[in-house]
């Protein structure tokens, strides 16, 4: 299941740059959300993010690390912002972007139809079958 969304990088200088986000989730691997991000048609970059850390960065702030999630408000509008941190990356490169909260709530609703909270099992099998063919 899939949804392609607008997300916003917040720039440097205080603006919002436009950009295109399509969300991905599999029953395969149960606990994760892959984000790739679009400029124009080009994909600029992927996470891979814990679902359920995403759901909650919907209530409150949440995540350590690279990665982190916390609800925030644009005007009227309810935003999620990711805190994205590249450590491997020279230079330690980051990035903030914000989705709107509905539409990731809405793609996050989806996600746990299929897979409800707690009902996550991984299977191991699909999972060394993936990796072996690469």
């Amino acid at each position: 299941m899939s949804a392609l969304t607008y997300v916003h990088l917040l720039t440097d200088d205080g603006g919002r740059m436009p950009l295109r986000a399509h969300f991905f989730y599999s029953p395969v691997d149960p606990y994760a959300v892959r984000v790739e991000f679009f400029d124009r048609r080009t994909a600029v970059e992927g996470w891979h993010f814990d679902r359920q850390m995403m759901a909650d960065g919907m209530q409150r702030r949440v995540g350590e690390g690279d990665v982190g999630f916390r609800p925030q408000w644009n005007g009227t509008t309810g935003e999620v912002r990711m805190d994205l941190r590249d450590r491997a990356a020279a230079g330690r490169r980051s990035a903030v972007l914000c989705v709107s909260a509905e539409a990731l709530a809405c793609f996050l609703e989806r996600t746990y139809a299929v897979t409800p909270a707690g009902a996550e099992a991984v299977d191991l099998d699909a999972v060394l079958e993936n990796l072996l063919a690469r």
